[in-house]
């Protein structure tokens, strides 16, 4: 018997090919289960008509000696079966075969938190009421265990009438039987008397009734974590733990990837100058130098923050503390308009926006998940960190520090949480104003502090990197190279035959496409301090903001390959009052980085919100004010510079 994960499974002929559907609360460890049962790689796909995501492994084995492959698919988390937001609904409607280019689940497995039994057995009693063969699996008995819990399984699976397996999702302890159990899904019954769920008093007595049964004793809260919860969740002390854990966050990221980053930046320069030297048509020779390896390079020696970025977040989301930041700033949220449940949102938003705005699935007030989704993209997402950290580079010296703190670490720490507030200001104006409502109980479950898996750890890791490694090869690239076109063309060899090479570059720059698009942007963004370089670098970052970065580093790349950065800071205004003057003063990169904060240049975050919303009225609301918000925030940014430094 063995476990495979196909896009499109080869079945053999004779085999019996099922559907089953699990189904679990959020946090129950469903999805582990499923990586282990099915392989972690898998196929996703979202349902029909909708953005919501579901994933589809199969396994085949034999039974009896009979081959059998089963499609397995992960449903998303819900408390019950009387949805309250889309992803809720989506699972009804999967359970009830009312998905159309679906088929109804032939069977369900059901995945139990054993330290949340009470609550569990709710979903589990609505989901045998439905008549389906169901079986169950019982993860965190370790954890319950250890807590002085108790539950016996045995008894448990009487109680209830179905299969019942221990599994332990993040080793896969119990996986191999739980799989032949799925295989020979045929077997499962279904409730012979089904559970009492018309009836919440008559449910309470089944519940109460199958608890006792199963000899089930909760476990108890460790000192321990009740300890660290007294202050991670105190109004004052808890919110002082969080700025200390998010200024220890970015510290940790200037410090840690310094060494790999110029380690990166000393190799794609010698691969750039050698590209230069050896490749024998000049054009040729400028492409792969400049639009290949300087451009893509130039983004690319990001990668290790990227990669510390979301190590650290996946870190603070294995141990147990994302879910208490949630609780905590559900405090400071309500003066939003919003709760809790609309910081996890904003918080996937650090990564990209674009999984921020489909977390916002499980809001269960339409409102607020529009004011969520319009406000998110002001959260400082993973393609933000390579502009602000080519711009706060330039403007704070390495070695400049406030006592024994980075000074650069805590312009990104403002940064972040310019974004964070701002986000914060614009939820609490569209909640008050046209996204006026109500709100609903906030209900959110600590899960207790544990060790994070390497596995896991290594996993959200690996896909995020992975991620950032495509868009590099696709969007970035692709970009890359339209704006290396735009810059290098129409070609001016008579004019540049008898100049110098960085001369003839520039003379090349100078009278480019690019520059007519720039210099035709210009007197839009003089008033910023920006120039029409930069402002080829803000139209190219609409496709992604990371092409900010290597337009620049190619524009750089002209005059100096081996020092970009400083090729940037020795750009001068070439026309009007300002000529000769530098471009990257502190004014100007100050009011560049505020920009970045809050300018909608993601064209990705545009089309989910158009499919989030099923309307083009939001995402041209969203584009509209936060352009007008950058521009406005910028000029005032710049002015408050000026003003601190003469």
């Amino acid at each position: 018997m063995s476990a495979t994960c196909h896009d499109s499974p080869a079945v053999p002929a004779a085999t019996v090919l099922r559907q089953v559907a699990m189904v679990g609360c959020p946090n129950a460890g469903k999805s582990s289960v499923f990586n282990h049962l099915t392989g972690l790689h898998v196929r996703t796909a979202n349902y029909p008509g909708v953005t919501v995501t579901r994933a589809v492994g199969t396994i085949t084995g034999s039974v009896d000696g009979t081959p059998v492959s089963v499609h397995v698919t992960d449903l998303p988390g819900t408390y019950g079966l009387d949805p309250v937001s889309p992803d809720e609904q989506v699972v009804a409607d999967h359970l009830a075969g009312r998905i159309a280019g679906l088929p109804r689940p032939d069977a369900l497995l059901l995945v139990v938190d054993a330290t949340t039994l009470r609550r569990s057995l709710q979903l589990v009693a609505r989901t045998l009421a439905t008549g389906r063969p169901c079986a169950v699996a019982v993860t965190m008995m370790d954890e319950l265990r250890a807590g002085g819990g108790r539950l016996d399984l045995a008894l448990l699976s009487t109680a209830v009438g179905v299969p019942v397996h221990e599994v332990q999702g993040s080793r896969g302890r119990g996986i191999p039987a739980l799989r032949q159990e799925v295989l020979g899904w045929g077997s499962w019954p279904a409730a012979v008397v089904p559970p009492p769920v018309e009836d919440p008093t008559e449910l309470d007595a089944w519940i109460s009734s199958v608890v006792h049964r199963a000899r089930y004793t909760p476990a108890g809260a460790p000192a321990r974590t009740r300890a660290i919860d007294r202050v991670l969740l105190h109004p004052v002390g808890g919110v002082a733990a969080f700025l200390v854990v998010m200024f220890a966050f970015f510290q940790a990221i200037f410090a840690l990837a310094a060494p790999a980053m110029g380690l990166i930046e000393q190799v794609f320069a010698a691969l750039s100058s050698r590209a230069i030297e050896h490749i024998g048509p000049p054009l040729l020779a400028d492409f792969v130098g400049t639009a290949l390896i300087g451009g893509v390079g130039g983004v690319l020696v990001f990668l290790p923050q990227i990669a510390l970025l979301f190590l650290l977040l996946s870190l603070l989301e294995g141990v147990g503390y994302l879910a208490r930041a949630a609780m905590l700033m559900d405090r400071v949220m309500e003066v939003s308009g919003l709760d809790g449940r609309a910081f996890v949102a904003m918080l996937s938003s650090v990564a990209c926006a674009v999984p921020g705005i489909m977390a916002t699935r499980t809001l269960p007030s339409s409102r607020d998940r529009l004011a969520t989704m319009l406000s998110a993209p002001l959260m400082t997402c993973s393609a933000r960190l390579p502009v602000y950290l080519l711009l706060v580079g330039m403007l704070v010296p390495a070695d400049a520090t406030w006592g024994p703190v980075g000074l650069r670490g805590l312009a990104m720490l403002a940064l972040y949480l310019a974004g964070g507030i701002s986000a914060l200001v614009v939820a609490s104006v569209l909640k008050s104003t046209v996204l006026r409502a109500g709100g609903l109980p906030f209900y959110l479950e600590l899960p207790p502090y544990r060790v994070p898996s390497v596995r896991a750890v290594a996993h959200a890791v690996g896909a995020a990197v992975g991620a950032f490694l495509r868009k590099m090869a696709t969007i970035i690239l692709g970009a890359t190279v339209v704006l290396w076109a735009l810059m290098t063309f129409p070609t001016h060899s008579t004019e540049t035959a008898s100049m110098a090479p960085a001369d003839a570059s520039a003379y090349q720059l100078d009278h480019s496409y690019a520059a007519a698009v720039g210099r035709a942007v210009e007197p839009a963004t003089a008033p910023l301090g920006f120039d029409w370089r930069i402002d080829v670098g803000l139209i190219g970052a609409m496709a992604a903001r990371e092409v900010f970065v290597s337009t620049m580093g190619q524009i750089a790349a002209s005059s100096d390959t081996e020092h970009p950065a400083e090729a940037l800071g020795a750009m001068t205004w070439d026309s009007g009052p300002r000529a000769g003057t530098p471009i990257f003063t502190a004014p100007t990169i100050v009011a560049l980085l505020t920009f970045f904060v809050y300018a909608m240049q993601c064209f990705a975050t545009l089309a989910v919100l158009r499919r989030e919303s099923n309307s083009w009225r939001w995402p041209a609301l969203a584009f509209t004010y936060m352009t007008a918000l950058a521009w406005v925030m910028a000029w005032v940014a710049r002015a408050v510079t000026i003003g601190l430094t003469g």
